[in-house]
C-alpha cells in the first residue's frame, strides 16, 4: 500500500480524459439503439433485423477490443485511443454525408461504431496504470463510468432526430466527439509504469490461464447485460407500451443512468468488502430481477422499476469485476482489458440479438430475458467454484487488498 489517498495518487487529468473519451465513445457506440424505432419504421425492418442492427456494434466492439488490447501494450493507450477516435469521427461523417438508406448500410455503420465500443480496452488501462492496487476499484470505476454516455444517446438522439431527422444526428454527434478528442490529446498521458511490449504469441499464453476465461464469463454477464439492455430498451418500451421514440428514450436513459452511476460505487464496495462477495450479490439479484422481467410487467411503472434495479445491479457488477482484474493480471492489464471486454461485448451482442429473435419467433421477448437470468446463475456457480482458490493463492499475496 502507498498510504496516499485516492486523490493524492495517480494522475487526475488522465483519469478525467479517460472518462470523457469513454463517455462520448459509448454515446455513439449505442446510438443506433435509441434511433432504432425511427430507423426501423423508415427502412421497414423486422423485429429480428432491429435486434441485429443494434447488436452488431456490440459484436464489432467486442472483436476490436482484442485488437486494442494488443495495441495498448505495444504503442500505449493514449495513441491507441487517438487512432480509434479519428476512425469513429470519419465513419460518422461519411454516414452523415452519404446517408444510411438500407439495412445493409445500417449494419456497415454498426461495424464502424464498434471502434467506439473498443474504447473500453483503452480508457481503463489508461487510467488503471496510474493507480496503486488499493485504489484500483475506484480508478477503474470512475473511468468505467463512461458507460453513462449511453444516457446521452438515449436522451438526445431521439429528440434531435425528431427535429432534424435521424441521419443528421450522425453528423451532429461528431461535434462533441471532436471537442473531447482535443482535450484527450492535451490532457491524457501514458503512465511511466508501462509493461514491456510482448510478442503476440505471449498474449495467447494468457488464454491458457483459466482465470482469464472466468473473468470473460463474469463480465459477459454484467457488462453484457448492461450494454445489451442499453441497446434494446428503446425498442422494448416502444413495442411493449407503444411509447413514442422520445419517451422511450427517456425511460431508457433513466435505466442506463442508474447502471452508470452505480459502477464506481460497485468498484468502491469491492475495494471495501471484496470483489467476490460483491459479485455474489450481483449475480443473485440480477437473476431474480431478469426472471421477474421475463413474466412481462403489466404496467410501465413496474417495468421501469425492474429495469432500474437490474441495470443498477449490473453496473455495480461491472465495477466489481474490474476491481479484481488488475489485481490478478496487473502486468497484462492491456490485453486482459481487451479479452474481458470481448467477453462483455459478446454477452451484449447475444442479449440484444436474442431479444429481437425471440420477439419475431414467439411474439414476446420473455425467453430472451429468462435465458440471460440463467446465465447469471451460471456465473454465480462459477464464482462460487473459484473463490476459495483465488483467496488462498494470488489474492493472499496482495497485502491490504480485499479479494
Amino acid at each position: 500500500m502507498t498510504g496516499k489517498s485516492f486523490w493524492q495518487s495517480g494522475h487526475r487529468p488522465t483519469l478525467f480524459a479517460a472518462f470523457l473519451y469513454f463517455d462520448l465513445a459509448f454515446m455513439v457506440w449505442v446510438i443506433l439503439g435509441p434511433l432504432a424505432p425511427i430507423i426501423s419504421d423508415e427502412l421497414g425492418l423486422s423485429a429480428a433485423q432491429k435486434g441485429l442492427m443494434v447488436a452488431v456494434p456490440t459484436l464489432a466492439g467486442a472483436i476490436l477490443r482484442l485488437v486494442n488490447g494488443l495495441l495498448v501494450d505495444r504503442i500505449g493507450p493514449k495513441m491507441t485511443g487517438a487512432i480509434g477516435q479519428v476512425i469513429v469521427m470519419a465513419g460518422l461523417l461519411t454516414a452523415w454525408w452519404f446517408g444510411v438508406n438500407s439495412f445493409e448500410a445500417a449494419l456497415a455503420l454498426g461495424v464502424v461504431l464498434g471502434f467506439a465500443g473498443a474504447s473500453f480496452a483503452v480508457a481503463l488501462p489508461l487510467a488503471s496504470r496510474w493507480y496503486p492496487p488499493e485504489h484500483q476499484g475506484k480508478a477503474m470505476g470512475i473511468a468505467g463510468m463512461g458507460n453513462s454516455g449511453t444516457v446521452l444517446a438515449a436522451l438526445f438522439a431521439p429528440l434531435l432526430a425528431k427535429i432534424f431527422g435521424w441521419n443528421e444526428v450522425l453528423g451532429l454527434a461528431v461535434i462533441p466527439l471532436a471537442l473531447v478528442f482535443i482535450f484527450y490529446i492535451l490532457a491524457a498521458k501514458d503512465s511511466p509504469d508501462q509493461p514491456a511490449p510482448k510478442s503476440i504469441t505471449a498474449y495467447a499464453q494468457i488464454l491458457k490461464d483459466q482465470d482469464a476465461w472466468w473473468f470473460m464469463l463474469f463480465y459477459g454477464v454484467t457488462f453484457g447485460g448492461f450494454v445489451g439492455l442499453s441497446a434494446s430498451l428503446s425498442i422494448w418500451f416502444t413495442d411493449q407500451f407503444q411509447l413514442t421514440p422520445v419517451t422511450a428514450g427517456y425511460c431508457t436513459a433513466a435505466c442506463v443512468f442508474a447502471g452508470s452511476l452505480v459502477r464506481p460505487f460497485g468498484g468502491a464496495l469491492a475495494d471495501r468488502i471484496g470483489g467476490i462477495k460483491t459479485l455474489t450479490f450481483v449475480y443473485l439479484l440480477a437473476a431474480i430481477t431478469l426472471a421477474a422481467i421475463s413474466t412481462g410487467p403489466a404496467t410501465l411503472p413496474v417495468a421501469l422499476a425492474l429495469f432500474l434495479m437490474v441495470m443498477a445491479t449490473l453496473g455495480a457488477g461491472n465495477g466489481a469485476v474490474f476491481q479484481l482484474v488488475p489485481q490478478r493480471f496487473r502486468n497484462e492489464i492491456g490485453v486482459m482489458t481487451g479479452l474481458v471486454g470481448f467477453g462483455g461485448g459478446v454477452g451484449g451482442f447475444y442479449l440484444a440479438s436474442s431479444l429481437g429473435f425471440a420477439k419475431e419467433l414467439t411474439g414476446s421477448s420473455s425467453s430472451g430475458f429468462l435465458i440471460f437470468a440463467g446465465l447469471a446463475l451460471v456465473a454465480l456457480v462459477g464464482l462460487t467454484s473459484v473463490k476459495k482458490r483465488w483467496r488462498t493463492t494470488w489474492g493472499a499475496a496482495i497485502q491490504g487488498v480485499r479479494i
